[in-house]
Formats: structure tokens, sequence, C-alpha cells
């Protein structure tokens, strides 16, 4: 059995919204009280529509926003009591690959700032430190060295995603939650991020959140699954499990979603 190295129970998220500007406040409950477990090297996609609250359900994980309620552990310790600097230290475990990788990306800096910035907030490098680990990373994203001084605007969408993940796996994170990273790629770039994923999963020993609302991609890099339905999760089991045997009606009607291909002789 794999250590667990993430545990998060009951969290809950609730936004209160006006539909004008004499209504009342409403509350939009954007994740119901949710609960599942992270291991050691393992990745767990968790799949659904669209506003389902699979981005919210993530970032109250890592804090970028704060969860209503519920306990996170990390490593056994209790991520939601962290403060400050304690907090930092904690994150340098947890980092974040967001859908855009343009709108994630400082138009102002150059690739090897961008990639740098995790390491100069830690300030614990000298600058020889920092060089060298940026010009390693980058050539284990597959990026060429001589892009270090050139602005994201210059690159193509899969080049810019591989700039955010030099950045998220520079600090070395046991944990990387991926929040539908290929949905704004061509297909045929989506396939060689996700095997550079699986690769620097096996390099680095990765574990991964992985959020999409393509069944199809969560198939191909995750071992288990869980199924998201307005705010709350509806089936959880193998890839195999999922796919082949769906328990939920809604997890049926997501397979049968699927486009298919006919080919006629």
């Amino acid at each position: 059995m794999k250590k667990e190295i993430l545990k998060v129970e009951n969290i809950s998220k609730c936004y209160k919204t006006k539909k004008h500007l004499f209504s009342k406040q409403d509350e939009h409950v954007a994740v119901k009280g949710v609960s599942f477990t992270l291991h050691d090297g393992e990745v767990l996609g968790i799949v659904g529509e669209s506003g389902c609250g699979k981005s919210t359900l993530v970032k109250s994980i890592i804090r970028m926003i704060e969860p209503d309620g519920g306990r996170i552990e990390l490593f056994g310790k209790d991520f939601m009591s962290l403060k400050a600097s304690d907090l930092k230290r904690a994150r340098r475990n947890i980092r974040m690959i967001f859908q855009d990788p343009y709108s994630s990306l400082n138009p102002r800096m150059t690739v090897f700032d961008i990639i740098a910035e995790p390491l100069l907030i830690e300030r614990k490098y000298n600058k020889e430190e920092i060089t060298q680990k940026v010009r390693e990373t980058m050539k284990r994203v597959g990026l060429d060295l001589g892009f270090s001084n050139r602005y994201p605007h210059e690159f193509s969408g899969g080049q810019r995603q591989r700039i955010v993940i030099a950045r998220a796996i520079i600090t070395d994170p046991k944990i990387v939650i991926c929040d539908e990273p290929v949905s704004a790629l061509d297909v045929s770039i989506q396939a060689k991020v996700l095997n550079l994923l699986n690769d620097l999963k096996e390099l680095l020993g990765i574990s991964y959140i992985f959020i999409s609302h393509d069944l199809e991609v969560v198939r191909h890099i995750a071992d288990r699954v869980i199924v998201m339905k307005d705010g709350e999760f509806v089936e959880e089991g193998s890839c195999d499990e999922v796919f082949e045997s769906p328990a939920n009606s809604y997890t049926k009607e997501l397979l049968a979603s699927i486009p298919h291909i006919e080919v006629h002789p």
C-alpha cells in the first residue's frame, strides 16, 4: 500500500452572490463536503462538467481561496492551521499548473525569470545555483536554453505550457495540481504535454491531482478517478472500474457523451 500524502476531509466552499443591486444575497454552494486521499506516486483524476466545482475544490486545497469548512492534512500535518512563513514552506511541496498557459504567465518577465521566480521567493539559493537549476529544469521539460531571454508572447501554446510546468516543478514538489492543463491546446500538442507529465512523474516521483472535463484525457493519465457533479463526488474508483463498469447514472451519461468516429467500408 502506497503512503498517503494528502488527506482532504469534508471540504466545503460557498459563494454569496447577488442577482442585482437591490436583491438579497444568495448562497451558491460550489463544493459540498467532499473527501478524498492522494497517495505517493499516484495520479488522481477528478472529472465533471464545467461549473461542477472542480477548480474551486483544488484552489481550496492549495488555499488560493480559503474553504469554509473541512480539514486538509499534507504529509500527516494540519495544512489548514498553517500561517505566513509556515504556509509558504508547506506550499513548496504542492504546486499548481493552470488551464490557460498565457494568462498564468507574466508578459513582462522573461522565460528565465518566470521559471526562477519560485526559487527567488524562497531566498535560499545564490545566483549560480538558481541559474543551474533553471537550466536543468528547462532541459527536463524540453525547452531550448536559447529561449531563456524571450517573453511569453513569442511562444506557442504548447511551449507556454512547458514554461508553466517548469515553474511548477523547479522547487521539487511532491504534489502537482493540474487544473485542465491541456484543454487550451491542440489535440496533437495535448498528447505531448501528457507524455511529458508522465515522464516527470516517473523521473521526479511526483503525484498529480488532474482536473479535467475530458474523460479520454483523464483515462490516458490517471490511476484512479473521481466523478464530480454539482459540488459533490458521485463515483470513485480505478480507471478500469469507472470507465468499463460505471455505477452512477451521471458517469454513464458522461461516458456516453464522448464522441466516437465510425469508419464505414
